[in-house]
């Protein structure tokens, strides 16, 4: 759902009937039931936006899901899958948190590891080149247990043994494989419809993107799948585009907002 917001809601004052939404996903074979389900827990949690006219219920986009989207774009358009201009420094966030703050330690790994962060040791994560830590830690409110610092490795510790130590990079290459395997061929998914192709399209590669941690491509193995992938996604990308808009036109019945 959030990726056919992206493409065809993000930027524009409009809202999308509920009816056209579901008619869309009919193409994936969703059901009616589900799609109508995803759009009352997207509104619940404040993605969305309910807009009566008449007996028609349309969702239009809430600031807070423009601004999940809009992150989401620059990691695909401006970041891409290979980091070619690491400056060879890391940025590394610290933290002590008590036993009891269970689930603060649990919400301070999940934006870490969302922010392309892996744990080298106990409290002590790192991440590849400089991140906006403040944007993706702040909101926790757990300042006074938080470290940041920009550093590079001397003496016993270099870069290639950091990236070794902290992140699972055979892990990462697994699921640019297992995205390959999937879109790399003759036959890829619903390539008969260039619509529900694309919105798949827009769901495989983002999820990807957003799993990396953005490691610097020096200390990558050779043949890293993710430069292919990338190929794939923007060859197919711009090959499905005018078909899938096309489609969109004629099935989204839309009011601005």
């Amino acid at each position: 759902m959030f990726s056919f917001l992206g493409i065809y809601v993000l930027d524009r004052e409009v809202a999308v009937y509920s009816g056209s939404v579901i008619d869309v996903f009919a193409r994936l074979g969703v059901s009616e039931e589900a799609v109508r389900s995803t759009l009352a827990r997207m509104t619940k949690r404040g993605l969305l936006a309910r807009h009566r006219r008449g007996r028609k219920a349309y969702f239009g986009l809430t600031q807070h899901a423009a601004g999940v989207l809009e992150d989401g774009r620059r990691r695909v358009r401006d970041t891409g899958a290979i980091n070619r201009d690491w400056d060879g420094t890391w940025t590394v966030v610290g933290f002590t948190l008590p036993n009891d703050r269970g689930s603060a330690r649990h919400d301070l790994r999940s934006r870490l590891t969302w922010a392309g962060f892996a744990p080298l040791q106990g409290g002590l994560w790192i991440a590849a080149g400089t991140r906006d830590v403040v944007t993706a830690l702040a909101p926790l409110g757990l300042g006074d247990h938080i470290t940041t610092l920009r550093a590079r490795p001397t003496g016993l510790t270099d870069s290639a043994d950091l990236v070794r130590r902290a992140f699972d990079v055979e892990a990462v290459a697994a699921r640019y494989r297992a995205f390959l395997e999937r879109w790399d061929t003759s036959t890829p998914p619903v390539a008969d419809d260039d619509l529900a192709c694309q919105i798949l399209l827009h769901t495989d590669w983002p999820q990807l993107v957003r799993q990396d941690p953005h490691l610097p491509a020096e200390h990558l193995p050779e043949h890293w799948p993710a430069i292919r992938a990338e190929q794939v996604f923007r060859l197919l990308d711009h090959k499905v585009a005018p078909g899938a808009r096309a489609s969109a036109t004629e099935l989204l019945d839309e009011i601005e907002l």
